[in-house]
């Protein structure tokens, strides 16, 4: 196999221990400085160049994209994306997460257990925010923050919204989010890779420090995870699109509460607490991944004509609820059932004599049109477009 690691830091621990273990498989592998790469939308077919040159084939990338260059690097992944060759993590998933806000949207949206959590922009808005999210103390973050920096525990109202108006006034975003005392100071890092976690550790705070990165001076050990959290760790990887991830996590008296998932989670800490060869599962996972290869499958089935993917809510109260998935008559619709939400459980293809519940959620692919029919409360007559009034701008 053929790899590139795209990283701007070619001497940096992850990277070569990610070079290393390519090497020690048999694997060639280069380290590409993710700005030297040129997108070529000229050609017949998508390319990439690469100082200058056109870049040779390769058979998978690994990509270690810094938040500095997310726009750029996350371009030339979504090339190779084009180009069919394969990377754990997509441009999608790596952008995602990239945004803090998006990040927590997108789980929520899928029942990951999160820090209640508010996003104001009006100084009005800071206090009820701060109150909804459970009161003083709140920990303040940048959304663009890295590493710890730009990670604020504010101890009171007051000071939250001091510390928020000036953050505003300096045009930053900032979350607003409730601060987990039985935890402070402590946290679980999970790596993920594929549908499993290969590595887990705790960070410890050093001293009165709240944040437990190692970049902050904390301290780290080894963790064997319960099943929930490890459940919680994978989950999360990949409803953002990551296979290679690190997921931070709280240790609540709720259970775990995910705080961040990483898309170029370093290596130098999680190796050293746990032992474990944790760049050599990177390398196998591709490895086996890129003879048959997972795809958004989203992308793939809404390129036919009148045909795409859709998900159909099955509500409290509605006629579905008790039937069997066999009843609805989709197949007879051509409509094919993809998965099946329930709750935090996905059933895959789920078969015909499955009784559906109250709050089911099917994804399912087929004809738009037949889709849209199976929600009658929402269908309404298409619109007519009307005459321009003669004053258009009103008084």
């Amino acid at each position: 196999m053929k790899i590139a690691v795209l990283s701007r830091a070619p001497q940096s621990y992850s990277t070569q221990r990610l070079r290393a273990a390519a090497q020690q498989r048999g694997h060639t592998v280069k380290v590409l400085n993710t700005l030297r790469f040129a997108i070529d939308l000229t050609a017949d077919a998508p390319d990439l160049f690469f100082r200058g040159k056109q870049l040779s084939d390769y058979d998978a990338i690994l990509p270690r994209i810094g938040n500095s260059i997310t726009y750029f690097g996350t371009a030339v992944v979504r090339q190779f994306e084009q180009m069919d060759v394969y990377t754990p993590n997509t441009a999608n998933g790596i952008s995602s997460a990239r945004d803090k806000l998006r990040a927590n949207q997108i789980l929520s949206r899928h029942n990951i257990a999160m820090p209640p959590t508010a996003f104001v922009r009006n100084r009005a808005d800071v206090r009820p925010a701060i109150e909804r999210v459970g009161g003083a103390p709140v920990v303040i973050k940048l959304l663009e923050g890295t590493q710890g920096i730009g990670v604020i525990l504010a101890p009171q109202v007051k000071v939250a919204e001091a510390i928020i108006e000036t953050l505003h006034s300096t045009k930053q975003n900032v979350l607003i989010q409730k601060f987990i005392s039985e935890s402070r100071g402590r946290d679980i890092r999970a790596l993920v890779v594929g549908d499993r976690v290969v590595a887990a550790m705790r960070r410890v705070a050093d001293g009165d420090e709240f944040r437990s990165n190692v970049h902050r001076g904390g301290r780290v050990e080894p963790v064997s995870l319960d099943p929930v959290y490890e459940q919680t760790a994978v989950r999360s990887a990949q409803i953002m699109g990551l296979r290679v991830a690190g997921v931070d996590m709280l240790e609540s008296d709720a259970g775990p509460l995910v705080m961040e998932v990483n898309s170029s989670p370093g290596l130098q800490g999680i190796e050293a607490a746990t032992e474990l060869d944790v760049a050599g599962a990177i390398i196998d996972y591709i490895a086996n991944q890129v003879a048959f290869p997972d795809i958004d499958v989203r992308q793939r089935l809404s390129v036919s004509t009148g045909y795409g993917v859709a998900e159909l809510s099955v509500h409290t109260n509605a006629d579905q609820v008790g039937m069997k998935l066999g009843d609805l008559g989709l197949w007879d619709r051509d409509i094919t059932v993809l998965t099946l939400h329930r709750g935090t459980n996905v059933i895959p293809n789920p078969r015909k004599h499955v009784v559906l519940e109250a709050e089911d959620r099917l994804l399912c692919f087929g004809k738009l049109e037949e889709m849209r029919s199976m929600i009658p409360e929402k269908r309404r007559r298409r619109p007519r477009v009307r005459r321009l009034p003669k004053e258009p701008l009103g008084e």
